[in-house]
């Protein structure tokens, strides 16, 4: 199956239940290609909320950023892969064998795209001296950026911040899907380095995610469409 980025924007369905992600996808009215499974929802719905999402015809990240010995994480990475989704998160920090294992696994189930979770945009230089991580952000990012493409990792999550500098040491066609991302005159919230649409794509950014700036809106369908109309 060849991987298409539709029109680059992700929807994350942040929601507590599958009656709240159901009635969020009616009111986006089918504007993104792609919809966002966290930790949130698939905790409160398993895995059968990400085969609903993709027998509906929807692209699906599925953002669980595994993290964990290789083993673990093999296993948990052919289970999860055998659902349909497009995307699947894994933690960088967990090392180039976790994410190799990862990548063969998603390899041997089926078509899902490995995405190595490099650093949390609501991190910040201070943050990481707090967890003993050497920085600053952007050379650690820039670190676990090429820990995965050596171990064969599809792309990575990171902020728009740094994809600028990302596309000159990574190979053509590497992903980089940026979640902080916000639209003018929306509120950051619990991110700390975050752009709009547009800069992000202009920066490099394949995939943008975008969550409560489109469940709080009170038109979420035209919100998304200004969005995308940016990304383009």
């Amino acid at each position: 199956m060849a991987f298409s980025v539709g029109n680059r924007l992700i929807v994350a369905l942040d929601t507590p239940s599958r009656a709240d992600a159901e009635a969020f996808v009616g009111k986006l009215e089918g504007v993104p290609s792609w919809v966002k499974c966290g930790l949130e929802l698939f905790c409160a719905e398993g895995p059968s909320i990400v085969r609903e999402l993709t027998s509906r015809g929807l692209h699906v990240m599925l953002d669980l950023k595994l993290h964990d010995i290789p083993e673990t994480v093999a296993r948990s990475t052919a289970k999860v892969a055998g659902l349909g989704a497009g995307l699947l998160t894994v933690h960088a920090s967990g090392g180039h064998a976790m994410l190799a294992a990862a990548v063969k696994a998603a390899r041997e189930a089926g078509d899902t795209k490995v995405l190595a979770v490099t650093v949390l945009t609501s991190l910040d230089d201070n943050d990481l001296a707090q967890i003993g991580a050497i920085g600053p952000v952007a050379e650690l990012v820039k670190k676990r950026a090429l820990l995965a493409v050596a171990a064969g990792c599809d792309g990575i999550v990171a902020s728009a911040h740094e994809v600028a500098m990302l596309r000159a040491v990574l190979p053509a066609g590497f992903l980089i899907v940026t979640p902080g991302v916000r639209p003018e005159g929306s509120a950051a919230g619990d991110q700390k380095r975050v752009m709009t649409p547009r800069q992000a794509r202009a920066a490099g950014a394949d995939l943008v995610v975008i969550g409560r700036p489109l469940r709080d809106a009170t038109n979420p369908a035209a919100t998304a469409r200004a969005i995308v109309e940016e990304l383009s």
